[in-house]
């Protein structure tokens, strides 16, 4: 039995990789306005979530019902504060037609549009950026829960539609719950006001300033 050649083995010379390697082959404003899209979906979340807490908040129970209500409401706003987008939509849909005060016009187009929206936000997060074109267009590889591959390339026009578009989403959905005659909540805007609470601090369960080096 002979034994198996001798192979030699490599690794990355990591002083040797290219200044901002991996996206070096991308200009600054392609990555400001990939940032500025990204962005915008973050806020998109927090929106649908606080739009979550409106709508869940301002149901009226019967008396007999209010701790039990009181009781599954607590685990629904833990939800919207971690949950990804998709979940966001799927939850902020079904509590809103579930609302008897709700008003919003073309509500199902705006939710078709969100759910839309979410497939966009799940390319430009978590895509792999090839090399831009001649034309400055650059296919990210991503495969969605389908094995659909995305095809379609994408230069800082397509980024500026798409943050354009996604901040008019947030306008709506918080139009939403302001059509009610309530105050969205974190803002000064006009309406009820759902809650008024007092800032208290730092939450004891917070992270991020010790995980990177």
């Amino acid at each position: 039995m002979q034994n198996p050649p001798e192979t030699q083995g490599f690794v990355v010379d990591l002083d040797g990789l290219p200044p901002l390697f991996p996206t070096q082959l991308h200009s600054a404003r392609f990555w400001e306005h990939l940032g500025r899209a990204v962005a915008t979906f973050g806020n998109l979340e927090e929106v649908l979530g606080k739009a979550i807490f409106a709508l869940t908040g301002t149901m009226r129970y019967a008396e007999s019902e209010q701790q039990s209500a009181f009781e599954k409401w607590l685990p629904t706003l833990e939800r919207a504060l971690s949950d990804p987008l998709g979940n966001l939509i799927d939850v902020y849909g079904k509590a809103y037609r579930n609302h008897p005060e709700a008003t919003f016009k073309n509500f199902d187009d705006l939710l078709a549009a969100l759910r839309r929206a979410s497939e966009i936000r799940n390319v430009l997060c978590h895509g792999s950026w090839r090399g831009p074109d001649a034309d400055g267009k650059s296919l990210p590889l991503f495969v969605n829960r389908r094995q659909e591959v995305f095809c379609t390339p994408i230069d800082v026009e397509y980024l500026q539609q798409t943050q354009r578009a996604v901040a008019e989403l947030i306008g709506n959905v918080v139009s939403s719950i302001t059509a009610m005659g309530w105050q969205f909540p974190g803002t000064r805007g006009p309406g009820a006001v759902i809650y008024q609470g007092k800032p208290s601090g730092e939450s004891s369960n917070s992270y991020g300033q010790d995980q990177l080096p």
